[in-house]
């Protein structure tokens, strides 16, 4: 990323961005919280991806440099956590889950968040209590280094229903089906299969953000069908495709 923007305080506030919206890289020097209640957004750095629905949200550490576009009609919320307050101990931005009480209190945090106050402190108090609870999520869209990868990496962002075996997507790269295994296992720490799903889940999300029928979506991402999709999305995000707040 390049003309990074340098803000030094990350801002707590709740704000409005319509689909396909963007907020160019910068960096903060404090830590933030960021969940959309409503649309989908996604940030990225130079290390990959990471997608937020609206059962998760993303922690971003202090200095990291990062961008935002928003898929849907965005409602976001934003929290902003001095460096010296670090309740996750997180080095790079993180996606984690969110039950309905730190829903509600990220909501309430934002929505006052001019003034402060015994009360204040004590909402902020209880946010970090959830926000320690919180388990973290495989949401991450790492970006691939090695050329052979990225090579990969295009194809199957072009199509994600692209259902070729790593061997065919080898042949067509110039790498072995043994070669590119590695690869995902040595720079993503993932299987072919693992990387594919996370692709494919991501692209859902900004599908679904766009209200396309959950029937299409399974399609466009590679999916035999509905159900099988319905399936592997209920397991990752813990509700059916049909239940996902959009814009």
């Amino acid at each position: 990323m390049t003309e990074v923007r340098h803000e030094p305080v990350a801002p707590t506030r709740r704000q409005w961005l319509a689909s396909g919206a963007e907020i160019d890289a910068h960096r903060h020097d404090e830590h933030q919280i960021i969940y959309a209640a409503r649309g989908v957004l996604t940030v990225t750095t130079d290390a990959g991806s990471w997608v937020t629905p609206g059962t998760r949200a993303i922690w971003v550490p202090a200095g990291t440099v990062h961008a935002h576009r928003a898929y849907g009609e965005l409602e976001l919320h934003l929290v902003g956590l001095p460096a010296s307050s670090d309740p996750l101990d997180l080095g790079t931005p993180t996606v984690l889950s969110v039950v309905p009480l730190l829903r509600e209190l990220i909501i309430e945090y934002t929505r006052g968040f001019a003034g402060s106050g015994p009360e204040r402190d004590r909402l902020r108090a209880v946010l970090l209590d959830q926000l320690r609870a919180s388990p973290q999520q495989p949401l991450h869209v790492p970006a691939p280094s090695d050329p052979l990868l990225r090579a990969v990496h295009a194809l199957l962002k072009l199509n994600p229903a692209d259902n070729r075996t790593l061997a065919e997507l080898g042949r067509e790269v110039g790498a072995s089906d043994r070669t590119l295994s590695r690869l995902l296992r040595r720079d993503l720490g993932m299987s072919f299969p693992q990387w594919r799903t996370q692709l494919r889940l991501h692209q859902a999300l900004i599908l679904l953000a766009d209200k396309t029928p959950v029937t299409v979506v399974a399609h466009q991402c590679g999916w035999s069908s509905a159900s099988a999709f319905i399936d592997v999305f209920r397991r990752t995000f813990g509700h059916t495709p049909g239940a996902h707040p959009t814009g």
